[in-house]
């Protein structure tokens, strides 16, 4: 059985829809990334697994009733007994500043239920586990925003759980700081078999998961593994340099064979229609230096996880735009 297994999951805050009939599971020793842009729902849906809100009844959806399983407990009606088994990181983890760094997580190990003559040796290994053995005595107002959240981490892992919960747990730390949290988790994944849900609205990290899910308003669109949701856009994306990047992106988007242009930093990547990437690099190599634009590079790339999104955000955009259109008409 699955470490987490959830499924005709609702939450709605008055008229807004913010989680809708979700389901996903997750193994041990995997981690699964919820990837979506803010408002898309992810942190509703970590709440809602760690038991601090109560999903929507689904008898007026017309669903099965929800089911939150963590370690094989009903987090909807053995709340504790489930609670026991994760741990969780929110966004915002609220320290104790006055607190050293040990004081801290001798708190939130004996709020676990460790006994006294434990908490201390499970305390000490989790804190060499994240990296700050040498911090024990030093107040948790004066570390940086990475120990923080490495300090948030060791607090999710002291009573030794099943499931761990992160809710973008990198956002606002500095690049050296995200690639060490990481690497820690993934040692928790391999050496400990812990199953990890992690949300994120990095796509370079939903790289380093098993699995992923893209989620928008509420709903997880498309979820699989990552080379997998990458392959349905093989051959299809184009990368493009050169200036100026207006003027290249209007003659892109004037191509037939163009379903998209998207900017990426100093670039563009050109989503085309299936098979016909040579001909439009064949043709835009005519056209484009004749209108008076100069080209730097011009190739066939492997598809990024963000050009699979932006296409599936075009393709339920289509489909809700034909939609109104079908009830307009009616």
């Amino acid at each position: 059985m699955p470490k987490i297994l959830v499924s005709h999951l609702f939450k709605s805050f008055g008229a807004t829809m913010a989680v809708e009939n979700l389901g996903l599971w997750v193994e041990a020793g995997e981690i699964y990334g919820l990837i979506g842009p803010d408002g898309a729902g992810k942190t509703t849906t970590m709440r809602l697994l760690c038991g601090a809100m109560q999903p929507d009844q689904t008898h007026s959806y017309g669903t099965p009733e929800s089911v939150i399983q963590i370690a094989g407990f009903d987090m909807l009606r053995d709340t504790d007994l489930a609670r026991q088994q994760l741990g969780y990181l929110p966004q915002r983890f609220s320290l104790y500043e006055e607190l050293t760094v040990l004081e801290n997580l001798r708190f939130f190990a004996e709020v676990r239920g460790l006994p006294a003559q434990s908490w201390r040796p499970r305390c000490i290994e989790i804190l060499e586990f994240v990296g700050l053995a040498s911090f024990i005595n030093r107040r948790a107002g004066q570390l940086s925003g990475g120990m923080r959240q490495k300090l948030g981490l060791a607090a999710a892992l002291v009573h030794s759980p099943q499931v761990l919960l992160l809710d973008e747990p990198t956002t606002g730390v500095d690049p050296v700081t995200r690639q060490g949290f990481w690497q820690l988790i993934i040692r928790l994944v391999t050496d400990e078999g812990v199953a990890v849900l992690v949300s994120t609205p990095y796509m370079d990290e939903a790289g380093r998961c098993g699995r992923v899910g893209f989620m928008r308003v509420g709903k997880i669109l498309v979820e699989g593994k990552p080379d997998t949701l990458r392959a349905t856009l093989n051959g299809r994306i184009l990368e493009v340099q050169g200036e100026p990047l207006p003027l290249l992106r209007t003659l892109l988007l004037a191509d037939e064979n163009v379903d998209d242009v998207q900017m990426f930093g100093d670039r563009l990547h050109v989503r085309v229609q299936p098979g016909s990437d040579q001909a439009v690099i064949e043709r835009l190599q005519e056209i484009i230096p004749a209108q008076g634009s100069r080209l730097t590079r011009l190739r066939s790339i492997t598809p990024q996880l963000e050009d699979v999104f932006i296409s599936l955000l075009e393709k339920q955009k289509d489909e809700n735009t034909q939609t109104k259109g079908q009830i307009d008409h009616v």
